[in-house]
This record gives C-alpha cells, sequence and structure tokens, in this order.
C-alpha cells in the first residue's frame, strides 16, 4: 500500500481503533472503509455483528482478505462490562457510535433513550479522558430542535431568511419542546454528552471530535420489520418508506409530511469521517455537521421520489393510493413533537477538512432501494425454504 498523506501532506501512520457500535449501519461502512482503502486496526464493539461478518470471514473457496488481522470483534454490551475500559486503552482513537436513535422510541421508550443516549456514554468519555485517548463521538442534528424560523408566522418573510433556518455548529441555539413533549427526550440526552465531552476537553485536556449526522442514508440502514430485524417497533423514514414499498402498503405520510428534511449517501458521509480520524490536528475541538443541504425535500417529496425510484428499480407499477395520511399521535404515540427543518451549514467542515457530499437524492434512493429490495428477496426465500412441522 502506497505511503497516504494528510490534508497538509504528512504521511498517515497505522492506528488502532475502539469502534463501539461497530455492527450497526454506520460502523459497517467505516469498517469496510477502513479495512479496504487504511491500514489502520479495528477493534470492533457491538452487541451484534451480522453487518460486519463478511470482513471477518474467510471468502468460500479464495484467498483471506487482505485485511486479516486488522479486524477484531469483541461482543460485549458497554452498560456492564469491564473490558471496555482495557480496549479503549489499548487503541489511539475511540469511535462512539453507540446509541438509541429511533424516533418512535422516544416517546415510547424514553428512559431507555435517556440512559443509552447520556448514561451509557459517560464512562466512554471518562475512560478516554483519563487515559489521555481521542474520541469521536456521533451525536445527532436533533440537537438543533427546532429552528428560530418556525416560531415566526408561517407567512412572515423572515422563515426565507438563512439565519432562521440553516443550522450552524457554532451559532444555532438548541431549541427543544415541553417536557411533556418526551420525542426531545433524545436530543436533549446527547446535547448534555456534548456538553460533557466539551468541558473534558476544556478542563482536562480530552482531545475530541462531536459528529451530527443529518440523515445518512443508503444500504444496511435500520431494519425491515420482520425481515432483518424485530417485528416489533418503527424505523426511520426511509426505512419505513421502504417497508411499504417491498410490502405494496401505502406509504404514511406522518401529519401530511410537510416536515422539510436533507439527505446524505452513507458512502459520502463515510469519507467525511475518515478525514476526521487522518487529520487529528483539523479536527479536534470542533463539532462538525455531516449533511447534503442539496437533497432537501418535504416528507412527502420523499415518498413521491422513492415510489418513483421503485417502481424503477422493481418494474412495478406504483399504486393506485401510493400514500396515506396519519397523525403524528396515531403513529408515534402521545407526547411525539417535531422539528420543521434542518439544513446543514457546511462552513467548518468545508474550511477544515474540505469536504463536500456528491451524491444526489434520486442516486442515493436507487442504491438502498435495489438492495432492501434484494434483502427483502432473499429473507421471503428463506423462509419459504424453511421446513415445517408436520403431525
Amino acid at each position: 500500500m502506497e505511503a497516504r498523506l494528510d490534508l497538509d501532506g504528512n504521511p498517515i501512520r497505522p492506528i488502532t481503533i475502539c469502534m463501539i457500535g461497530a455492527g450497526g449501519f454506520i460502523g459497517s461502512h467505516l469498517c469496510e472503509k477502513l479495512m479496504t482503502e487504511t491500514p489502520h486496526t479495528v477493534l470492533a464493539v457491538d452487541v451484534y455483528n451480522d453487518k460486519i461478518k463478511h470482513l471477518m470471514e474467510h471468502p468460500a473457496g479464495g484467498q483471506p482478505h487482505p485485511w486479516v488481522g486488522r479486524i477484531q470483534f469483541y461482543r460485549l454490551n458497554i452498560k456492564n462490562d469491564s473490558r471496555l475500559e482495557g480496549l479503549i486503552k489499548m487503541s489511539d482513537l475511540t469511535i462512539n457510535l453507540a446509541a438509541i436513535c429511533t424516533p418512535a422510541d422516544y416517546n415510547t421508550r424514553p428512559l431507555d433513550t435517556i440512559y443509552s443516549n447520556f448514561i451509557d456514554a459517560l464512562p466512554v468519555v471518562r475512560y478516554c479522558s483519563e487515559n489521555d485517548k481521542r474520541l469521536i463521538h456521533f451525536s445527532t442534528c436533533e440537537v438543533y430542535g427546532k429552528t428560530i424560523g418556525s416560531f415566526l408566522p408561517k407567512d412572515h418573510p423572515l422563515r426565507k431568511e438563512p439565519e432562521f433556518y440553516v443550522l450552524k455548529e457554532d451559532a444555532s441555539p438548541c431549541i427543544f419542546g415541553s417536557i411533556e413533549k418526551q420525542r426531545w427526550s433524545y436530543a436533549c440526552a446527547k446535547q448534555l454528552t456534548e456538553r460533557l465531552i466539551y468541558a473534558e476537553g476544556a478542563e482536562n485536556g480530552l482531545e475530541f471530535t462531536i459528529v451530527r449526522p443529518f440523515n445518512w442514508i443508503g444500504p444496511r440502514m435500520d431494519f425491515i420489520p420482520g425481515v432483518d430485524g424485530p417485528s416489533e417497533g418503527v424505523p426511520r423514514v426511509l426505512a419505513c418508506f421502504s417497508n411499504n414499498l417491498l410490502r405494496r402498503e401505502p406509504l404514511k405520510l406522518v401529519d401530511g409530511g410537510q416536515s422539510l428534511r436533507t439527505f446524505v449517501y452513507i458512502k459520502d458521509a463515510i469519507e467525511a469521517v475518515l478525514l476526521m480520524i487522518e487529520n487529528p490536528d483539523r479536527a479536534s475541538g470542533h463539532i462538525f455537521n455531516v449533511g447534503n443541504p442539496n437533497n432537501e425535500v418535504t416528507v412527502k417529496q420523499l415518498a413521491e421520489i422513492m415510489t418513483e425510484v421503485y417502481s424503477k428499480v422493481s418494474g412495478e407499477p406504483a399504486l393506485e393510493v401510493p400514500t396515506i395520511d396519519v397523525s403524528s399521535e396515531e403513529f408515534y404515540g402521545e407526547g411525539y413533537d417535531d422539528s420543521d427543518r434542518r439544513i446543514p451549514d457546511m462552513t467548518i467542515i468545508n474550511r477544515q477538512l474540505g469536504w463536500n457530499p456528491k451524491t444526489s437524492l434520486h442516486d442515493l434512493l436507487d442504491s438502498t432501494l435495489t438492495y432492501q429490495r434484494k434483502t427483502y428477496a432473499e429473507a421471503i426465500k428463506k423462509m419459504m425454504a424453511k421446513p415445517t412441522a408436520t403431525s
């Protein structure tokens, strides 16, 4: 492998990374990137490894992977496993991806949400600080809460001004709903963890980077209930819509699908994370928005585009009634609330790391829906092949 250089022209030395949550959507793509394009070693920590098994198993009838030995899986739960500190001590960098990050859970499982996103993160932050280890912590764009513009009348001209809706890491306020709106349990827990990490940096010299993802999309995201995940539960919007399309069901638009969101392709986003890993002098001490402001649509528009793309991918005609409206209370339960719009400001990540997303919304949906359809078909085939009990 040729010598690789950082953004300032310095050779990149191989490091050992403790990746907590390596078996999830983001973790699996990051592990792939690190194995195929870098010399780094990954200590992959998670309770499941289904999405990274292919990186550790010997290819059938072929040569071992060129990265054999550079990824090691540790099955542990960070809530109660004493091995965690040892793994962090063995590493140069810890990446914390562990979280409950499914909107339906924020309402129905607020205690689990708060514990997972704040309490369970405390030892990770402490071990990194006490052992002088660098930390990249994954937060969320939800820490911004509602935009300033959302409090203005709908026809107010200032709602169209960027300073009233574009979200800046170092300037935008974090505005949440009332305590009764338990939907904000996730955002509050994530924000408090950010504040803890920032304080550890200021008082104890913790070397940190905080990542705020804006709807990262791609293969292996979330789950299709009853197919590649639990039968119960409601995944995030794109996985919900994928599930409806695969099952030939109308897509459910919560409160008419008027909320605006941006979406970024997972492979573009992973490029940004790799730049953070390999350019610590440029990334440390910073919070980074990682999203694609060019891919903004309403949830209703997303449903329409996904229906169109899926028809192209599958060759199946769209349903006569492709969408139905449901209330947020019916879909998520009492106490749900939402943010109106999330547009990431890209100034800091562009200045520090020179990163910009590349993939259009249509292209990322094409890739994702193709993968989801293949996964669904394979799962149905396996279920059909299972022997049935005979009397």
